[in-house]
């Protein structure tokens, strides 16, 4: 077997094994794929195995940026990962996702995160379980009326977005989600986002501090995105989703895990939330750790053990010191624990690190046999640090 970047002569190829691994794609949504994938080529973002000349799996590397308590960082979206029917169960697999792993960090990503189609696999290179995205199911007709009599929400200006509109879109997006410290959403680049604006069947408005992407869907209403950095703004995209109540009973939305629109709905008894869930890898973990957001409030300075056998340059003895929104994590000598009082380091595997990263709290990766060592003080002090509820409103 042989790993090597994809060329436009392997498109049919990689189309075939797409079909075989996900099912029948149209001829426009193929056609669509092609002008996604096409600029990727000579960016070494789409890995192929080869017997001979035959291909027999595929991955691609998305080029995203990726939020962390409010923190831009470089992440690397694992999609499209498939192998051929009848090479399944040699390790096809597992050898592609290595390969993944270094083309990652080749590409400069520090973390990586995918949607798994099997855990196993993803879990035993690294990756474990770290945030959803969740899909809300809401009247419209309550939707309508959330702008409904309020002066600062019908004062918010709104405007029809296009192609030409993503670059203010992302720096929109990099406003709010640095002031609401989010933890897990992205941002495409601007070529994919100019492609995704030119989609017609989509409704796509934009106003100062918010964004909506929204479609028919059957006879009811979809939203990709809403993004609203003010109540007002919320109000003012959630009620233009609510004019199609004449037609649309529901809505399905993807939304954040404490999004405000399940405060502003006047009735809310019952939450009808679908959870997908998504797994996250820290690829270079001592810059991750630097580039991620922290509590401005919360001090911490501990040793940890990291076990990473993909990346041995994540591996060893670190002290993370947080202070100030931010944290350092240094290679720390032996007996460095003792010097700074701890007893024993607390000690990971890289793919328990990622979780811990996201949001998993200490005791549940404790209690999955997933962290060791340390103490109920450390594991209270790493809670209060990494603390998030990570989410993406994006599926790729």
């Amino acid at each position: 077997m042989e790993i090597r970047d994809l060329t436009t002569d392997d498109l049919d190829a990689v189309l075939d094994n797409r079909k075989r691994a996900f099912g029948p794609i149209s001829g426009a949504d193929a056609e669509i794929w092609r002008k996604m994938i096409l600029p990727v080529l000579s960016e070494g973002r789409y890995l192929g195995v080869f017997d001979g000349t035959r291909l027999i799996a595929t991955a691609r590397i998305n080029q995203y940026t990726q939020w962390w308590h409010g923190r831009p960082m470089s992440m690397g979206g694992v999609a499209s990962v498939t192998v051929a029917p009848e090479e399944r169960g040699r390790g096809v697999g597992r050898a592609l996702i290595a390969g993944v792993i270094d083309r990652s960090a080749e590409l400069g990503h520090v973390a990586s995160a995918l949607y798994p189609a099997t855990t196993p696999l993803y879990r035993s290179m690294g990756w474990e379980h770290g945030g959803a995205q969740f899909k809300a199911v809401l009247p419209t007709e309550a939707l309508r009326t959330l702008g409904a009599r309020d002066s600062a929400a019908a004062a918010v200006k709104l405007r029809r977005m296009g192609p030409d509109d993503a670059p203010e879109l992302m720096a929109l997006l990099d406003r709010v989600y640095a002031s609401t410290r989010a933890s897990g959403p992205l941002c495409w680049d601007e070529r994919t986002w100019r492609l995704w604006l030119e989609d017609e069947d989509d409704f796509c408005y934009l106003a100062d501090d918010g964004y909506v992407i929204y479609r028919w869907s059957g006879g009811d209403i979809e939203v990709d995105n809403l993004v609203a950095g003010s109540e007002a703004t919320a109000r003012a995209l959630w009620s233009l989703v609510g004019t199609a109540s004449s037609i649309a009973k529901s809505v399905k939305a993807c939304v954040e895990p404490h999004d405000p629109v399940l405060w502003l709905l006047r009735e809310r008894s019952y939450d009808d939330i679908k959870q997908t869930r998504w797994m996250f890898r820290l690829i270079d973990f001592p810059s991750a750790i630097q580039q991620r957001g922290f509590p401005a409030g919360v001090s911490l300075d501990t040793v940890i053990e990291v076990d990473d056998p993909q990346r041995p340059a994540n591996s060893g003895t670190w002290r993370l010191q947080v202070a100030s929104g931010s944290c350092t994590a240094s290679a720390a000598g032996s007996g460095t624990e003792l010097a700074l009082g701890q007893g024993t380091a607390s000690r990971f595997t890289i793919g328990a690190l990622s979780a811990l990263f996201a949001g998993v709290p200490a005791a549940t990766l404790r209690r999955s046999g997933r962290l060791a060592g340390g103490s109920p003080e450390t594991d209270d002090a790493l809670d209060a640090a990494f603390n998030c509820a990570a989410y993406m409103i994006d599926h790729f």
